[in-house]
Protein backbone atom coordinates (compact mmCIF):
# COMPACT_ATOMS: atom_id res chain seq x y z
CA UNK A 1 0.00 0.00 0.00
CA UNK A 2 1.69 3.41 -1.02
CA UNK A 3 1.85 6.32 1.13
CA UNK A 4 0.78 9.88 0.38
CA UNK A 5 2.80 12.53 2.21
CA UNK A 6 1.42 16.13 1.39
CA UNK A 7 3.34 19.19 2.81
CA UNK A 8 1.66 22.53 3.00
CA UNK A 9 3.17 26.17 1.96
CA UNK A 10 1.03 28.81 2.72
CA UNK A 11 3.04 32.29 3.35
CA UNK A 12 2.17 35.81 2.18
CA UNK A 13 4.52 38.27 0.64
CA UNK A 14 3.52 41.80 1.26
CA UNK A 15 4.62 44.61 -1.39
CA UNK A 16 5.01 48.15 -0.99
CA UNK A 17 6.76 51.12 -2.79
CA UNK A 18 6.15 54.51 -3.22
CA UNK A 19 4.74 56.74 -6.29
CA UNK A 20 6.00 59.88 -5.81
CA UNK A 21 4.98 63.16 -7.86
CA UNK A 22 7.24 65.66 -8.17
CA UNK A 23 8.96 68.02 -10.81
CA UNK A 24 12.58 68.38 -11.94
CA UNK A 25 13.84 65.59 -10.02
CA UNK A 26 17.16 65.31 -11.71
CA UNK A 27 17.84 69.20 -10.09
CA UNK A 28 20.25 69.02 -7.37
CA UNK A 29 17.86 70.40 -4.77
CA UNK A 30 15.54 68.15 -5.29
CA UNK A 31 16.11 65.05 -3.06
CA UNK A 32 13.00 62.73 -4.31
CA UNK A 33 15.44 60.09 -5.79
CA UNK A 34 17.96 60.27 -3.52
CA UNK A 35 15.90 59.81 -0.60
CA UNK A 36 14.20 56.41 -2.41
CA UNK A 37 17.82 55.22 -3.16
CA UNK A 38 18.94 55.76 1.02
CA UNK A 39 15.55 54.80 2.24
CA UNK A 40 17.37 51.33 3.60
CA UNK A 41 20.73 51.17 5.77
CA UNK A 42 22.86 49.84 3.34
CA UNK A 43 26.28 48.06 4.05
CA UNK A 44 28.18 49.41 1.07
CA UNK A 45 27.36 52.09 -1.61
CA UNK A 46 24.91 50.36 -3.64
CA UNK A 47 25.53 50.50 -7.69
CA UNK A 48 23.14 52.22 -9.80
CA UNK A 49 22.79 51.47 -13.54
CA UNK A 50 20.57 53.64 -15.96
CA UNK A 51 18.60 52.77 -18.70
CA UNK A 52 16.99 55.69 -20.62
CA UNK A 53 14.52 55.96 -23.98
CA UNK A 54 16.24 57.38 -26.71
CA UNK A 55 13.36 59.41 -27.49
CA UNK A 56 13.80 61.09 -24.43
CA UNK A 57 17.42 61.46 -24.59
CA UNK A 58 16.43 62.77 -27.75
CA UNK A 59 14.17 65.70 -26.48
CA UNK A 60 15.49 66.85 -23.21
CA UNK A 61 18.84 68.69 -22.91
CA UNK A 62 21.93 67.17 -21.43
CA UNK A 63 19.95 64.88 -19.90
CA UNK A 64 22.98 62.01 -19.32
CA UNK A 65 25.18 65.16 -18.01
CA UNK A 66 22.04 66.65 -15.55
CA UNK A 67 21.90 62.89 -14.26
CA UNK A 68 25.39 62.24 -13.51
CA UNK A 69 25.85 65.60 -11.88
CA UNK A 70 23.04 64.53 -9.49
CA UNK A 71 24.34 61.81 -8.76
CA UNK A 72 28.07 63.46 -7.94
CA UNK A 73 26.51 66.02 -5.88
CA UNK A 74 24.88 63.15 -3.93
CA UNK A 75 28.44 61.40 -3.55
CA UNK A 76 27.39 58.59 -6.14
CA UNK A 77 29.73 57.63 -8.45
CA UNK A 78 28.04 57.65 -11.82
CA UNK A 79 29.30 57.55 -15.49
CA UNK A 80 28.49 57.23 -18.78
CA UNK A 81 29.42 53.47 -18.02
CA UNK A 82 26.68 52.95 -16.32
CA UNK A 83 23.74 54.09 -18.92
CA UNK A 84 22.00 52.02 -21.76
CA UNK A 85 19.77 54.29 -24.30
CA UNK A 86 17.44 51.85 -25.94
CA UNK A 87 14.60 52.51 -28.50
CA UNK A 88 11.30 53.46 -27.36
CA UNK A 89 7.84 52.52 -28.53
CA UNK A 90 7.28 48.75 -28.91
CA UNK A 91 10.45 48.79 -31.18
CA UNK A 92 12.04 47.70 -27.69
CA UNK A 93 9.36 45.12 -26.38
CA UNK A 94 9.12 43.75 -30.08
CA UNK A 95 12.97 43.01 -30.31
CA UNK A 96 14.50 40.41 -27.58
CA UNK A 97 17.90 41.82 -28.23
CA UNK A 98 17.24 44.84 -26.54
CA UNK A 99 16.79 42.94 -23.16
CA UNK A 100 20.21 41.49 -23.84
CA UNK A 101 21.35 44.73 -23.84
CA UNK A 102 20.13 45.55 -20.39
CA UNK A 103 21.10 41.92 -19.22
CA UNK A 104 24.56 43.07 -19.96
CA UNK A 105 24.22 46.55 -18.60
CA UNK A 106 23.75 44.96 -15.28
CA UNK A 107 25.89 42.26 -15.25
CA UNK A 108 28.54 44.35 -16.32
CA UNK A 109 28.17 47.42 -13.94
CA UNK A 110 27.56 44.11 -11.03
CA UNK A 111 24.03 45.35 -10.39
CA UNK A 112 22.96 42.76 -7.48
CA UNK A 113 19.58 42.52 -5.44
CA UNK A 114 21.16 45.59 -3.22
CA UNK A 115 21.71 47.59 -6.52
CA UNK A 116 19.41 49.79 -8.33
CA UNK A 117 18.09 49.58 -12.19
CA UNK A 118 16.51 53.02 -13.06
CA UNK A 119 14.43 53.09 -16.27
CA UNK A 120 13.61 56.46 -17.42
CA UNK A 121 11.23 56.44 -20.86
CA UNK A 122 7.46 55.46 -21.61
CA UNK A 123 5.34 52.56 -20.75
CA UNK A 124 6.83 49.83 -23.33
CA UNK A 125 10.65 50.71 -22.45
CA UNK A 126 9.60 50.77 -18.93
CA UNK A 127 7.77 46.85 -19.58
CA UNK A 128 11.08 45.75 -20.91
CA UNK A 129 13.38 46.93 -18.77
CA UNK A 130 11.29 46.11 -15.52
CA UNK A 131 11.62 42.41 -17.68
CA UNK A 132 15.06 42.20 -17.29
CA UNK A 133 15.32 43.29 -13.67
CA UNK A 134 12.87 40.80 -12.67
CA UNK A 135 14.59 38.17 -14.59
CA UNK A 136 18.33 38.95 -13.67
CA UNK A 137 19.33 37.26 -10.28
CA UNK A 138 15.75 36.63 -9.95
CA UNK A 139 15.24 40.62 -9.65
CA UNK A 140 17.07 43.31 -9.00
CA UNK A 141 15.84 46.37 -7.54
CA UNK A 142 14.02 48.50 -10.21
CA UNK A 143 13.23 52.63 -9.55
CA UNK A 144 10.83 53.62 -12.23
CA UNK A 145 10.71 56.94 -13.74
CA UNK A 146 7.81 57.22 -16.67
CA UNK A 147 7.99 59.76 -18.94
CA UNK A 148 4.93 60.11 -20.46
CA UNK A 149 1.23 60.84 -19.73
CA UNK A 150 0.10 56.80 -20.48
CA UNK A 151 3.16 55.41 -17.88
CA UNK A 152 2.65 57.93 -14.99
CA UNK A 153 -1.05 57.32 -14.39
CA UNK A 154 -1.28 53.57 -16.24
CA UNK A 155 1.68 51.31 -16.75
CA UNK A 156 4.38 52.64 -14.45
CA UNK A 157 2.78 52.63 -11.07
CA UNK A 158 1.62 48.90 -11.48
CA UNK A 159 3.05 45.37 -11.54
CA UNK A 160 3.31 44.07 -14.77
CA UNK A 161 6.06 43.92 -17.13
CA UNK A 162 6.62 42.20 -20.60
CA UNK A 163 7.87 41.29 -23.87
CA UNK A 164 6.15 40.64 -27.11
CA UNK A 165 6.32 37.31 -28.98
CA UNK A 166 5.16 35.12 -31.53
CA UNK A 167 3.51 38.14 -32.36
CA UNK A 168 1.22 38.52 -29.75
CA UNK A 169 1.01 41.39 -27.33
CA UNK A 170 2.66 40.73 -23.69
CA UNK A 171 3.13 37.04 -24.47
CA UNK A 172 6.27 37.39 -22.08
CA UNK A 173 5.93 38.79 -18.65
CA UNK A 174 6.25 39.14 -15.33
CA UNK A 175 4.59 40.85 -12.15
CA UNK A 176 6.99 41.98 -10.13
CA UNK A 177 6.21 45.53 -8.50
CA UNK A 178 9.38 48.03 -8.73
CA UNK A 179 10.82 49.45 -5.91
CA UNK A 180 9.53 53.04 -6.12
CA UNK A 181 7.68 54.90 -8.92
CA UNK A 182 8.88 58.63 -9.47
CA UNK A 183 6.39 60.89 -11.92
CA UNK A 184 8.26 63.99 -12.96
CA UNK A 185 6.28 66.14 -14.63
CA UNK A 186 8.52 67.82 -16.16
CA UNK A 187 9.10 65.20 -18.66
CA UNK A 188 5.58 65.64 -20.30
CA UNK A 189 6.99 68.50 -21.92
CA UNK A 190 8.92 66.65 -24.04
CA UNK A 191 5.95 64.84 -25.71
CA UNK A 192 4.43 65.34 -28.89
CA UNK A 193 0.86 66.47 -29.11
CA UNK A 194 -0.22 63.07 -29.84
CA UNK A 195 1.69 60.91 -26.76
CA UNK A 196 0.23 64.02 -24.48
CA UNK A 197 -3.12 63.11 -25.70
CA UNK A 198 -2.47 59.31 -25.53
CA UNK A 199 -2.61 58.60 -22.11
CA UNK A 200 -5.84 60.15 -21.92
CA UNK A 201 -7.64 57.30 -22.61
CA UNK A 202 -6.84 55.31 -19.93
CA UNK A 203 -7.82 57.76 -17.83
CA UNK A 204 -11.26 58.07 -19.21
CA UNK A 205 -11.15 53.92 -18.92
CA UNK A 206 -10.99 53.89 -15.42
CA UNK A 207 -13.09 56.84 -14.90
CA UNK A 208 -15.68 55.08 -16.68
CA UNK A 209 -15.39 51.74 -14.88
CA UNK A 210 -15.28 53.16 -11.35
CA UNK A 211 -15.60 56.70 -10.76
CA UNK A 212 -18.81 58.81 -12.35
CA UNK A 213 -16.88 62.17 -11.17
CA UNK A 214 -13.86 61.45 -12.40
CA UNK A 215 -15.30 61.17 -15.87
CA UNK A 216 -17.62 64.35 -15.18
CA UNK A 217 -14.35 66.23 -14.21
CA UNK A 218 -12.54 64.51 -18.00
CA UNK A 219 -15.31 65.76 -20.05
CA UNK A 220 -15.59 69.46 -18.59
CA UNK A 221 -11.74 69.51 -19.12
CA UNK A 222 -11.51 68.46 -22.55
CA UNK A 223 -10.30 71.90 -23.50
CA UNK A 224 -7.52 72.82 -20.85
CA UNK A 225 -6.25 69.26 -21.76
CA UNK A 226 -6.23 69.89 -25.50
CA UNK A 227 -4.30 73.48 -24.62
CA UNK A 228 -1.66 71.29 -22.71
CA UNK A 229 -2.44 72.49 -18.97
CA UNK A 230 0.15 70.70 -16.90
CA UNK A 231 -1.75 71.63 -13.53
CA UNK A 232 -4.93 69.82 -15.28
CA UNK A 233 -2.58 66.76 -16.46
CA UNK A 234 -1.38 66.23 -12.90
CA UNK A 235 -4.51 66.35 -11.65
CA UNK A 236 -5.80 63.53 -14.33
CA UNK A 237 -2.42 61.53 -13.44
CA UNK A 238 -2.70 61.17 -10.33
CA UNK A 239 -6.73 60.69 -10.18
CA UNK A 240 -5.75 57.82 -12.64
CA UNK A 241 -2.63 56.61 -11.02
CA UNK A 242 -4.78 56.80 -7.27
CA UNK A 243 -7.75 54.29 -9.19
CA UNK A 244 -5.29 51.94 -10.99
CA UNK A 245 -3.34 51.48 -7.48
CA UNK A 246 -6.21 50.95 -5.14
CA UNK A 247 -7.78 48.54 -7.99
CA UNK A 248 -4.73 46.61 -7.89
CA UNK A 249 -4.17 46.94 -4.11
CA UNK A 250 -7.99 46.05 -2.54
CA UNK A 251 -9.50 44.32 -5.09
CA UNK A 252 -7.70 40.83 -4.27
CA UNK A 253 -5.94 39.83 -7.82
CA UNK A 254 -3.16 41.62 -7.93
CA UNK A 255 -1.28 39.15 -10.16
CA UNK A 256 -4.33 38.53 -12.25
CA UNK A 257 -4.65 34.69 -11.07
CA UNK A 258 -8.82 34.76 -12.07
CA UNK A 259 -10.64 35.20 -14.79
CA UNK A 260 -11.46 38.95 -14.19
CA UNK A 261 -9.30 42.09 -15.64
CA UNK A 262 -11.44 45.17 -14.75
CA UNK A 263 -8.48 47.18 -15.84
CA UNK A 264 -8.19 46.05 -19.36
CA UNK A 265 -11.44 47.59 -20.44
CA UNK A 266 -11.45 48.12 -23.85
CA UNK A 267 -8.26 46.50 -24.23
CA UNK A 268 -9.14 43.11 -26.16
CA UNK A 269 -10.02 44.83 -29.37
CA UNK A 270 -6.94 47.63 -28.89
CA UNK A 271 -3.97 44.97 -28.59
CA UNK A 272 -5.35 43.10 -31.74
CA UNK A 273 -5.57 46.69 -33.29
CA UNK A 274 -2.25 47.77 -32.37
CA UNK A 275 -0.56 44.17 -33.82
CA UNK A 276 -2.88 44.29 -37.20
CA UNK A 277 -1.33 48.04 -37.55
CA UNK A 278 2.11 46.65 -36.91
CA UNK A 279 2.12 49.37 -33.85
CA UNK A 280 1.41 52.22 -36.15
CA UNK A 281 -1.50 52.74 -33.69
CA UNK A 282 -0.03 53.72 -30.26
CA UNK A 283 -1.66 51.98 -27.21
CA UNK A 284 -3.48 55.00 -26.10
CA UNK A 285 -5.05 55.19 -29.49
CA UNK A 286 -6.11 51.81 -29.66
CA UNK A 287 -7.53 51.63 -25.98
CA UNK A 288 -9.53 55.03 -27.43
CA UNK A 289 -11.03 52.84 -29.94
CA UNK A 290 -11.52 49.05 -27.85
CA UNK A 291 -13.22 51.71 -25.16
CA UNK A 292 -15.46 53.56 -27.86
CA UNK A 293 -16.41 49.76 -29.58
CA UNK A 294 -17.23 48.12 -26.32
CA UNK A 295 -19.22 51.04 -25.04
CA UNK A 296 -21.20 50.94 -28.43
CA UNK A 297 -21.35 47.07 -27.83
CA UNK A 298 -23.05 47.75 -24.24
CA UNK A 299 -25.63 50.07 -25.66
CA UNK A 300 -26.46 47.91 -28.67
CA UNK A 301 -26.86 45.26 -25.81
CA UNK A 302 -29.38 47.95 -23.72
CA UNK A 303 -27.04 48.00 -20.82
CA UNK A 304 -26.48 51.84 -21.11
CA UNK A 305 -29.16 54.64 -23.01
CA UNK A 306 -27.71 56.27 -25.70
CA UNK A 307 -27.43 59.61 -24.07
CA UNK A 308 -24.16 57.69 -22.15
CA UNK A 309 -22.92 56.09 -25.19
CA UNK A 310 -23.01 59.87 -27.13
CA UNK A 311 -21.04 61.48 -24.32
CA UNK A 312 -18.39 58.75 -23.92
CA UNK A 313 -17.81 58.80 -27.99
CA UNK A 314 -17.94 62.56 -27.85
CA UNK A 315 -15.47 63.30 -24.92
CA UNK A 316 -13.21 61.09 -27.03
CA UNK A 317 -13.51 63.17 -30.39
CA UNK A 318 -13.56 66.21 -28.22
CA UNK A 319 -9.85 65.28 -27.33
CA UNK A 320 -8.59 64.73 -31.03
CA UNK A 321 -8.91 60.59 -30.97
CA UNK A 322 -10.36 58.87 -33.62
CA UNK A 323 -12.71 56.58 -32.21
CA UNK A 324 -12.22 54.09 -35.47
CA UNK A 325 -9.63 52.74 -37.54
CA UNK A 326 -9.80 51.03 -41.22
CA UNK A 327 -8.77 47.82 -40.04
CA UNK A 328 -11.81 47.29 -37.77
CA UNK A 329 -13.60 46.90 -41.40
CA UNK A 330 -10.68 45.38 -43.30
CA UNK A 331 -9.94 42.82 -40.92
CA UNK A 332 -12.83 41.92 -39.13
CA UNK A 333 -12.42 38.28 -38.67
CA UNK A 334 -9.29 38.94 -37.43
CA UNK A 335 -10.27 41.09 -35.14
CA UNK A 336 -12.81 39.18 -33.68
CA UNK A 337 -9.61 36.49 -33.07
CA UNK A 338 -8.36 39.02 -30.72
CA UNK A 339 -10.94 37.37 -28.25
CA UNK A 340 -9.54 34.66 -28.28
CA UNK A 341 -6.10 36.05 -28.13
CA UNK A 342 -7.34 38.02 -25.16
CA UNK A 343 -8.66 34.95 -23.54
CA UNK A 344 -5.98 32.48 -23.97
CA UNK A 345 -3.23 35.27 -22.77
CA UNK A 346 -5.71 35.60 -19.10
CA UNK A 347 -6.25 31.60 -19.11
CA UNK A 348 -10.14 30.72 -17.91
CA UNK A 349 -13.42 32.05 -18.71
CA UNK A 350 -13.44 34.71 -21.51
CA UNK A 351 -14.60 37.63 -19.92
CA UNK A 352 -15.15 41.32 -20.92
CA UNK A 353 -15.38 44.27 -19.40
CA UNK A 354 -18.65 46.64 -20.68
CA UNK A 355 -20.67 49.23 -19.23
CA UNK A 356 -23.60 49.02 -17.14
CA UNK A 357 -23.54 52.94 -16.77
CA UNK A 358 -20.99 55.34 -16.68
CA UNK A 359 -19.04 55.34 -13.70
CA UNK A 360 -19.86 51.28 -13.27
CA UNK A 361 -18.98 48.83 -15.48
CA UNK A 362 -19.96 45.41 -15.85
CA UNK A 363 -18.58 41.66 -16.86
CA UNK A 364 -19.39 39.53 -19.17
CA UNK A 365 -18.36 35.82 -20.45
CA UNK A 366 -19.41 36.17 -24.08
CA UNK A 367 -19.64 38.42 -27.36
CA UNK A 368 -21.88 38.07 -30.57
CA UNK A 369 -19.76 38.60 -33.73
CA UNK A 370 -22.87 40.17 -35.59
CA UNK A 371 -23.02 42.90 -32.38
CA UNK A 372 -19.51 43.66 -33.01
CA UNK A 373 -19.74 44.14 -36.53
CA UNK A 374 -22.78 46.45 -35.60
CA UNK A 375 -20.53 48.44 -32.94
CA UNK A 376 -17.63 48.98 -35.52
CA UNK A 377 -20.18 50.04 -38.48
CA UNK A 378 -21.98 52.67 -35.70
CA UNK A 379 -18.50 54.45 -34.01
CA UNK A 380 -17.55 54.40 -38.02
CA UNK A 381 -20.51 56.29 -38.88
CA UNK A 382 -20.53 58.45 -35.60
CA UNK A 383 -16.86 59.50 -36.19
CA UNK A 384 -17.27 60.42 -39.51
CA UNK A 385 -20.42 62.45 -38.92
CA UNK A 386 -19.44 64.30 -36.14
CA UNK A 387 -15.68 64.86 -37.03
CA UNK A 388 -17.00 66.31 -40.33
CA UNK A 389 -19.79 68.17 -38.55
CA UNK A 390 -16.67 69.75 -36.12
Amino acid sequence: MKHQHILQQNFQVSFNYDIIFSRSIFDVSNTSLIEVIKKEPFFQQPKVAIVIDKGVVDCTDQLVTNIISYFEYHQFIVTETNFLVVEGGEVVKNNPNHIEEVLELINNNKIDRHSFLIAIGGGAVLDAVGYAAAIAHRGVRLIRIPTTVLSQNDSGVGVKNSMNYFGKKNFLGTFAPPYAVLNDSDFLKTLSQRDWRSGISEAIKVALIKDVAFFDWIESNTQLLNNRDTEIMEELIIRCAALHTHHISKEGDPFEKGSSRPLDFGHWAAHKLEQLTNYEVTHGEAVAIGIALDVTYSFLSKKIDEYSLNRVLNCFIALGFSITHPMLTIKLDEVIKGLDEFREHLGGQLTIMLLREIGKGEEVHFLDNTQIADSIQHITSFHHLNTAIC
